[in-house]
């Protein structure tokens, strides 16, 4: 009994929309790990890359600010928001400059391997999006949309005057 006790005060705690920015965070986390970008079937990027470090940090600062916000029951959607965008951002110009950066260096070891073996030069594979950058990006989507919660509920209350200040 008190096992379902427990999982009932679970499903409807007060701040129990806080769990939704803590999987953000774990898929920012998971992300990390993933391969980024694939050439020609094989992952590049992942955890070594700083980006990925970065987003390992995000997704960190996220479910730490989402269980902050259950704990002590104050809103963090703000942060939570700045956290999103930032994430955003970040794999946003990491899968650009991945996907550049990685096509360059395969069409200057086809070049070299060319040159040395006095062949005419293959073209490399093309470079495709890698689960990392998709998981990534719905884990950070989930912290923006999340965090703009905050924005909207506040534009939606009209503002009204009490009492009248020009008197």
């Amino acid at each position: 009994m008190p096992l379902m006790r427990g999982v009932n005060g679970v499903l409807h705690h007060r701040m129990r929309a806080y769990y939704l920015p803590m999987a953000g965070g774990g898929l920012l986390i998971v992300s990390s790990f993933l391969p980024w970008v694939l050439l020609g079937g094989h992952g590049v990027g992942g955890l070594p890359d700083s980006a990925a470090i970065w987003i390992l940090g995000l997704g960190l600062a996220a479910i730490t600010l989402a269980v902050l916000s259950v704990i002590t029951r104050k809103n963090s959607r703000h942060p939570l928001l700045v956290v999103g965008l930032a994430a955003l951002g970040i794999m946003f110009i990491a899968h650009q400059w991945m996907t550049r950066a990685i096509s360059e260096q395969a069409w200057a070891r086809s070049q070299a391997v060319a040159i040395v073996d006095e062949v005419k030069a293959v073209d490399p594979p093309r470079t495709t999006i890698g689960s990392g950058i998709y998981v990534g990006l719905i884990g950070a989507g989930v912290l923006v949309l999340f965090g703009l919660t905050i924005v909207l509920r506040t534009a939606s209350r009209p503002y009204t005057v009490v009492e009248d200040d020009d008197v």
